[in-house]
């Protein structure tokens, strides 16, 4: 088994996702007493909110790199970067270490190529809706026609992940406004729906919409194992 090199604490609700969902995926797969071989390097989420929102990206991209040497270094076979929105500067991390990196987006687009869907809605933070770094890459790397809400939309999904689901206020209200916006991607053709923020997924489920629902967090943690895994 090698070693899960998790990029973390972005925010720890997610990453506290991701350490369980690693390690439950390898039980299930060897049985027994088996868990997760893994490191994690954990950071202050203030420190990242606000240099992502000062739009220092040249400061992240050091941070994140920083990030991926020390577990390099400490023995990690593999780096997961435990966000959608950070891998803005994932092309810059991957070449900045000798291991693999495994991408949130590409993992996310091949399970939606398997399920045949085309037509794909989009919803996490606006760095992730808006730039080109996410739904290029789906689009020109996989062939999805990637849909985004509507820009007061966009600022009400991004203002609750910020405000709410990354300190784990869970709100009715804000779940109601989700799925509403779910629903007016559904009215435009999407066919499946991408939750591409690591903590939407604690706050929308399967059971609530009737399109397929595409937890990047689950997705991305479950890709990892099966990478650590190979032989």
């Amino acid at each position: 088994m090698k070693t899960i090199g998790l990029i973390g604490g972005m925010s720890w609700e997610s990453s506290h996702e991701y350490y369980r969902i690693v390690n439950e995926t390898v039980k299930e797969m060897l049985g027994g007493l088996h868990s997760a071989k893994s490191l994690m390097y954990s950071f202050d989420f203030e420190e990242i909110e606000s240099l992502q929102h000062q739009g220092d990206w040249q400061e992240l991209t050091r941070l994140m790199i920083d990030a991926a040497k020390r577990l390099e270094e400490g023995g990690a076979d593999l780096v997961v970067i435990c966000t959608n929105t950070l891998h803005k500067v994932a092309e810059a991390v991957k070449e900045s270490i000798k291991i693999p990196l495994v991408h949130i987006a590409d993992v996310t687009a091949e399970k939606i190529k398997e399920t045949g869907l085309q037509k794909i809605g989009l919803i996490g933070t606006k760095f992730t809706m808006e730039e080109d770094f996410y739904r290029v890459r789906l689009s020109k790397n996989y062939g999805l026609e990637v849909l985004i809400p509507e820009e007061k939309e966009r600022q009400v999904i991004h203002d609750i992940i910020y405000n709410e689901l990354v300190i784990g206020d869970i709100k009715q209200s804000s779940k109601k406004q989700y799925l509403s916006f779910i629903q007016n991607l559904e009215k435009k053709g999407a066919e499946g729906i991408i939750l591409g923020c690591t903590e939407i997924p604690l706050l929308i489920k399967q059971e609530d919409v009737d399109i397929p629902l595409f937890d990047t967090t689950t997705i991305h943690a479950k890709s990892a194992v099966e990478y650590a895994l190979k032989s």
